[in-house]
């Protein structure tokens, strides 16, 4: 009984090790299709201005609360959050040179 069933499960199942029926072995292009690229290089661009919009107001944001704090006389609180920011803001400028860098 075990024995025809795993029979059974053998015949249904196709193993990766196993060539394919015509004996074709598929080799994809290395190049993404025109219209994924076209699609993806949108996107990337729109996160990369989203970043750096985001960026530019996160420092406008910290220095306003740095001067508003300033007046208070409790300014220094604000440098790691300014770190912070300007930490991010490197990341994003810096995110397409390194992703070449590491898989080309």
């Amino acid at each position: 009984m075990l024995k025809s069933l795993a029979h059974k499960a053998h015949q249904h199942i196709v193993l990766a090790a196993d060539p394919p029926p015509n004996g074709d072995v598929p080799n994809p292009k290395k190049e993404a299709p025109g219209a994924l690229t076209e699609k993806v290089d949108t996107v990337l661009g729109l996160l990369a201005w989203v970043g750096t919009a985001a960026g530019v107001a996160g420092v406008l944001i910290t220095g306003a609360m740095m001067a508003i704090s300033m007046r208070r006389g409790e300014g220094s609180e604000h440098m790691g959050r300014l770190g912070m920011v300007l930490g991010g803001c490197v990341l994003v400028a810096s995110a397409g040179p390194v992703v070449t860098f590491v898989f080309s």
